[in-house]
């Protein structure tokens, strides 16, 4: 019985879904993998499905009904993680952005380093970004300037979406509280785990570019983000949060 579970949300990830199933089973560590797919028209829930059938005590499926946004299916994820008693759960896309090999660094900073949370990093050590353009790369960096200064969180990377939770973490927070989607809601995360007085350790990764499918990324998203933030803080300041 693993002690990990490593969520992945997907929208329309048949090209990426497979592969990334693989290499996280490949891994010296036993971890398992809970797909939550919203409902995919390029039908991924159906690949994942066929794998099950090779992986059936590994392997686990949640579809939702529609494309509902990437917070909430991590909270849906959660919440499943919660109620099988897993002890450490992983956040990570499915597009190979994030390398399965640094599952192992994060598990190992939670497991061993005492973390409550911990981060897989870009900016921890420079810029640590590959195949992304300049200015993808510059609205990120300084989104993470730009939540440092509202939220006064020492935190180089707090738009990442690579992360290790202790069980404790995600129990204490309200999931039900939480109302963002994209980039906010990874800094939600990270500022309610903060706001909580929890341990948080960036590792740092290189992250890559996604090869195969398309990119979520959209203004929505970074409008988001910007006004979430300030909404965060105003809260906090009101004990509201």
């Amino acid at each position: 019985m693993s002690n990990g579970l490593v969520v992945i949300p997907t929208y329309n990830e048949i090209e990426n879904v497979e592969s990334i199933i693989r290499a996280v089973f490949a891994l010296k560590e036993p971890f398992h993998v809970l797909i939550v797919d919203d409902n995919s028209p390029d039908k991924t829930f159906e690949k994942v499905e066929l794998l099950q059938k090779e992986f059936p005590s590994q392997l686990f499926l949640q579809v939702r009904k529609k494309k509902s946004g990437l917070g909430t299916a991590y909270v849906h994820g959660f919440k499943w993680a919660l109620e099988n008693n897993y002890a450490f759960i992983f956040e990570m896309d499915a597009d190979f952005s994030h390398n399965p090999h640094d599952l192992a660094k994060l598990y190992e900073a939670c497991q061993i380093g005492q973390a409550d949370m911990a981060i897989g990093s870009r900016y921890v050590r420079g810029v640590n970004v590959v195949n992304w353009p300049l200015s993808r790369v510059l609205l990120s960096y300084f989104a993470s300037v730009y939540v440092k200064i509202i939220t006064g969180m020492k935190i180089h990377d707090a738009t990442a979406g690579f992360i290790c939770y202790r069980r404790e973490v995600l129990e204490k927070i309200n999931l039900d509280k939480i109302k963002f989607v994209g980039y906010a809601f990874q800094i939600e995360m990270k500022y309610r785990t903060y706001c909580k007085g929890f341990t948080i350790k960036e590792v740092p990764i290189i992250f890559t570019d996604r090869t195969k499918g398309q990119s979520k990324m959209s203004n929505s998203i970074i409008k988001e983000a910007v006004f979430g933030v300030i909404s965060l803080r105003i809260k906090k300041l009101f004990n509201r949060l």
